[in-house]
């Protein structure tokens, strides 16, 4: 009913940008929260960030300062500046959403990844 379609990944060298981007669509009444998380090889998925209907924020302490979480309530999409990458960014980053369905049902809905990498 509901799908997140993530782009913006790829291969940036320490200290670069890449702006990530999440699209939901489907059978859409609202979107509560949504996030970013990300999974590195071995370790387990992690929070990055996240954003409410009303624009309030949350970040990992170790994004803090470089990563910026925004979205666009009119296109269901969301965004995730990164800037002053480090190698430890590397992982595959996934945007999730707490969706309201038309149908009044609620659940969490999650996109397929995409990842990033940070190297020189």
């Amino acid at each position: 009913q509901v799908q997140l379609v993530e782009s913006g990944g790829g291969l940036v060298q320490p200290g670069g940008s890449l702006r990530l981007s999440c699209a939901a669509s489907g059978s859409i009444f609202n979107i509560n929260t949504m996030g970013w998380y990300r999974q590195a090889y071995g370790k387990q998925r992690e929070l990055v960030a996240s954003i409410t209907r009303t624009g309030s924020t949350n970040y990992a302490d170790s994004v803090k300062g470089r990563f910026t979480v925004s979205r666009d309530n009119a296109k269901n999409t969301v965004y995730l500046q990164m800037n002053s990458l480090k190698a430890e960014d590397t992982a595959v980053y996934y945007c999730n959403a707490d969706v309201l369905t038309t149908g009044r049902a609620r659940f969490i809905s999650w996109g397929q990844g995409t990842q990033v990498t940070v190297s020189s």
